[in-house]
């Protein structure tokens, strides 16, 4: 039986001890952290799940995420998705996710404006609005405790300085910001990002995301939030940070985000001091790091918008640590 030890109980790593356990590995998973920790990117109650996206591939790996969801939450017996549907926005047609969900036959409609307001979304005149109906949140408290109680391994609370410290055939490093403390060369970028809260009282809560045409990449979104209504966001903007150094939330992307939600879905409000922080680690092209070097296995899904494809990325982790 390998012996494979998982560095970093965030989504991913509880993931992987999951996927590992599956097929029967010896696993032992650290943190350095207490298991509820808001340090790093795997807190909060939800995140977006979409099959919407520019590319194939990542369309692909959704759908497959969304499987092993669903059988996740037959296992545990728990609510995992809440799936109300996603307005994606853009300024022309032709940069949406139109023609990769089409290819694929994925479900989709285009909007026009009066039908994106039913959804509680506005939307400029010429710019294109794309409804998806699988979409919608993670529950990611709920899903990273999902996956761990599946797993059945227990968390040693332990930061590791070394990986030649740990005693296993295979280390799988799921270290999130802290992954280049462990790995140096890793082409990462870790920067703090705001998000912030707003009341919402109209239709179910749908996810919202829109794109930059350049890139293609989501760069404002919106999601249901059980507590408050809506979760808001700009995607990548904030400032390169030490994982190891605690800042609170920057005032000026609060203010910036507002004024988006005003703009696209006018009916929300803030709720005054309710914004928090997380950590993106990013590639310069949003791409994940899934590789093995001899028995280090570098898993970094990344760049602030892994969460949602986390079963099926913890199961090419653990092909990695078991492949030799």
């Amino acid at each position: 039986m390998a012996r494979v030890a998982v560095v970093g109980a965030g989504i991913m790593g509880c993931a992987t001890a999951w996927a590992l356990r599956e097929r029967g590995a010896d696993v032992s998973l650290y943190e350095q952290f207490e298991l509820d920790h808001t340090r790093g990117s795997s807190h909060g109650r939800t995140r977006i799940f979409r099959l919407a996206y520019p590319e194939p591939e990542w369309v692909e790996l959704a759908e497959e995420a969304l499987e092993a969801w669903r059988a996740l939450e037959e296992a545990a017996g728990v609510e995992l998705l809440s799936l109300h549907g996603l307005v994606e926005v853009c300024n022309d047609v032709e940069s949406t996710s139109r023609d990769v969900l089409e290819a694929r036959g994925v479900d989709h409609l285009l909007l026009g404006s009066q039908e994106a307001r039913a959804y509680g979304v506005e939307i400029p005149d010429g710019w294109a609005a794309l409804w998806q109906p699988e979409a919608g949140v993670v529950f990611a408290d709920v899903a990273r405790t999902a996956l761990l109680d599946a797993s059945r391994v227990q968390v040693e609370r332990r930061r590791i300085e070394s990986l030649d410290d740990i005693d296993a055939d295979v280390v799988v490093v799921t270290a999130g910001a802290w992954v280049t403390k462990l790995v140096p060369d890793i082409p990462v970028t870790v920067t703090r990002e705001t998000v912030a809260y707003f009341r919402w009282s109209g239709p179910p809560a749908v996810s919202v995301v829109e794109l930059d045409p350049k890139t293609r990449h989501h760069a404002m979104y919106a999601l249901h939030d059980p507590q408050y209504g809506l979760k808001a966001g700009a995607h990548n903007a904030g400032h390169v940070a030490d994982p190891d150094v605690e800042e609170p939330p920057n005032q000026e992307l609060v203010e910036a985000i507002a004024a988006w939600m005003r703009e696209r879905i006018p009916e929300a409000a803030l709720v005054p001091g309710t914004a928090e922080t997380c950590l993106y680690t990013s590639t310069i092209d949003e791409r994940f790091v899934l590789e093995r070097r001899g028995r280090i296995v570098v898993g970094s899904p990344c760049s602030g918008h892994g969460f949602k494809f986390a079963p099926a990325v913890g199961r090419r982790l653990a092909n990695l640590a078991l492949t030799a």
